[in-house]
């Protein structure tokens, strides 16, 4: 008798514990990324013949990301980019795309947020989330083309901000791997490149 109560409270607390991390994971998901997802702003200047791209982008922000955050997840922010020659009587030809992607985590013993560029590893880091995410936000002078790459006739450019989940720590894996609603991009931002 008492090892069938013993089997009985364990599935129990199993059970418990498995609805409260549906329970969690359902709210993490639910409206995560609601919120502005903009770039408000985008141009790009020449200097010594490379382009360089500056950008102002608003990011969402939830008390869903800061909790996720604190949890341990990591967010990537990306900006896709791309440049195009215009034709006029076929498709518009691509000359350029790349994407800057950066990750954003929360470092639980200093308590602050941690950004990072993937490409070249540099690393800041900020008191609150708000200026994370303004750091993020801020793109200025990054190159995305060099003046051979064009060959005369009329370019666009067209940038894109992104943000989607990144890695979970270990104890997330098993709850969240089949979810893909921390993954939100804005519409495309495009002007005349001057030549």
């Amino acid at each position: 008798m008492l090892r069938i109560h013993h089997l009985l409270s364990r599935r129990i607390l199993v059970a418990l514990i498995a609805a409260t991390a549906f329970v969690w994971v359902d709210s993490l998901r639910a409206d995560a990324l609601d919120g502005v997802l903009e770039v408000r702003s985008a141009y790009v200047n020449v200097d010594s013949g490379v382009f360089l791209l500056h950008a102002r982008i608003e990011y969402p922000d939830s008390p869903a990301i800061h909790e996720a955050l604190q949890d341990g997840i990591t967010l990537t922010f990306e900006l896709d980019t791309r440049v195009e020659r215009r034709r006029r009587f076929w498709f518009d030809a691509e000359i350029v795309a790349l994407t800057l992607r950066r990750e954003l985590a929360y470092h639980a013993v200093s308590e602050r947020y941690v950004v990072k560029d993937v490409r070249s590893g540099d690393q800041q880091s900020y008191a609150t989330l708000a200026e994370a995410l303004r750091q993020l936000g801020t793109v200025d002078g990054w190159p995305i083309l060099v003046e051979p790459q064009l060959d005369g006739g009329q370019y666009q450019v067209s940038v894109r901000a992104g943000v989607r989940r990144g890695r979970l720590p270990s104890s997330l894996r098993a709850l969240m791997f089949w979810t893909n609603d921390w993954h939100r991009t804005s519409e495309w931002y495009t002007w005349s490149l001057p030549v």
